[in-house]
């Protein structure tokens, strides 16, 4: 099951559109996953319409609208393995720590907020995935997303994908 992971796309405030490069992604992969920042309903539409399955949250700059149609944290088994996405997770220092003991069901936690790419296995196994902006690189070299598969409750080709700059 080929997977794409997204988050913090703040449309139309940080980008006018999504990059052509991640909805083509997203229209071949079997799974989307977002971790909130969407900012306008429009992205949600787009994303979806683009997607086979998405699975998304929202964010602390997602409004009400967005807020009826996304839950907080989203859970769903892909490819044997339990997935979950939550927004935000607090600081890094005891990131690890802090999510295995909020999420110990999970296999792989999907996160956004930060923008910063993240790719770390906590004791205990849980593997947590933050695949930045691809809209908004703060202080990022890059605007990036990841790639994945998970098959048989194995995650591997796991991959951080980096965009070029916007004209």
């Amino acid at each position: 099951m080929r997977l794409l992971l997204t988050s913090d796309t703040h449309l139309p405030k940080r980008a006018r559109e999504l990059p052509a490069e991640l909805l083509a992604q997203a229209r071949e992969a079997d799974a989307v996953i977002h971790a909130g920042d969407w900012v306008d309903v429009a992205a949600l539409d787009l994303l979806e319409a683009h997607s086979r399955r998405l699975i998304g949250v929202y964010g602390n700059n997602d409004g009400p609208d967005l807020r009826a149609r996304l839950p907080e944290v989203a859970r769903a088994e892909l490819g044997g393995l339990r997935f979950g996405v939550v927004h935000e997770t607090g600081a890094a220092q005891g990131r690890e720590r802090r999510c295995a003991e909020r999420f110990p069901d999970l296999d792989v936690l999907v996160f956004g907020h930060s923008h910063i790419p993240w790719d770390t296995t906590a004791p205990g196994g849980l593997r947590l995935l933050n695949p930045g902006s691809p809209t908004d690189r703060r202080r990022q070299p890059y605007c990036t997303y990841m790639t994945a598969v998970a098959q048989d409750g194995r995650l591997s080709e796991v991959r951080l994908h980096r965009l070029p700059p916007r004209r």
